[in-house]
């Protein structure tokens, strides 16, 4: 069951426009639900193990009244030590139902999330492009099973 199917359309929206981030945004809170039901709740630092994908690290930042900062990432083993691949932060705004990406790590391995990364002409390009890759890796999230619920 795919939960933008939820969200209904008060207009036409732009890819890149303001209304298109904020639509962006509320795709982002609906998966971000998928993989986190109880994203509300939680605190301390999760795994996730699914067959056939890497481990999912899930961090509590920071916990507000009405936020919760996130970090989402997976480890992986190399010759140098510890690589965490995507590194990425996520702002919940848990009254407003959005969830915005609000960094990448810059050690990317991946080309095309490298490639948005380091395509930034302003802000609002910035943002889009960073809340489609988290887009994006939430729903391959789901589509593989990962799931963090609170001990």
């Amino acid at each position: 069951m795919l939960l933008d199917s939820h969200i209904v359309p008060q207009t036409v929206v732009k890819p890149g426009s303001f209304v298109g981030l904020m639509s962006l945004y509320e795709s982002n809170y609906l998966r971000l639900l998928r993989l986190i039901p109880e994203v509300a709740t939680i605190d301390g630092c999760f795994r996730s193990r699914v067959a056939g994908d890497c481990d999912l690290h899930v961090e509590v930042i920071e916990r507000c009244r009405y936020t919760v900062t996130l970090s989402l990432t997976y480890h992986f083993e190399t010759d140098d030590g510890l690589l965490v691949d995507p590194d990425m932060t996520v702002r919940v705004y848990l009254d407003g139902q959005l969830a915005e990406a609000m960094s990448v790590g810059k050690k990317q391995r991946h080309a095309e999330l490298l490639k948005l990364v380091r395509e930034q002409r302003c802000q609002l390009d910035l943002r889009w492009r960073r809340n489609s890759i988290l887009n994006k890796w939430l729903e391959y999230l789901s589509d593989q099973g990962h799931l963090i619920l609170d001990r």
